[in-house]
This record gives C-alpha cells, sequence and structure tokens, in this order.
C-alpha cells in the first residue's frame, strides 16, 4: 500500500492523540467520502445538462412557481423538525 505524508493542525493532531484515533483509518473514510461527494456533484452537473438539453430552460413563470414550492416544503421541514 503506498503511504502519503499528512500535515495536521495542532489542534487536529492534539485531538487525534489524545483520543487515540486511527489517524490513517480516519483519513481513508475522510477521502472516500470527498471523492464520492465530487463523484455524485459531477453527475448531478451532467443530468442537469442533459435535462435542459431535452426540455430547455425553465421561463419567468416556471422558476417562480419551483421557488414558491421550495419555499412551502423548506417551511414544512422546520416544523417537522422543531
Amino acid at each position: 500500500m503506498p503511504r502519503m505524508q499528512v500535515y495536521l493542525p495542532d489542534d487536529l493532531y492534539a485531538a487525534v492523540k489524545d483520543r487515540g484515533l486511527p489517524a490513517s483509518e480516519l483519513l481513508q473514510q475522510a477521502v472516500r467520502v470527498e471523492i464520492r461527494r465530487r463523484d455524485l456533484l459531477e453527475a448531478t452537473d451532467d443530468y442537469l445538462i442533459e435535462l435542459l438539453a431535452e426540455v430547455g430552460e425553465p421561463d419567468p413563470e416556471q422558476i417562480a412557481r419551483a421557488q414558491q414550492i421550495a419555499r412551502r416544503l423548506s417551511g414544512r421541514s422546520d416544523r417537522a423538525t422543531g
């Protein structure tokens, strides 16, 4: 397995050492999560490009309607968790 030298700020280094955490495993997991996140963002961008090519740009009325729905859903989410 290849090795890589990683630098941590003093506070993170101390926290890892104080808690006896497995730094290598934590880094591997963090890198995997970040790669997955970026892959999903790229896939989302690709999908949106395809969707816009298929159906076109939304008109101002459609945008306003979507914003209204998003606000309403956001309000429901706040009430459900608050």
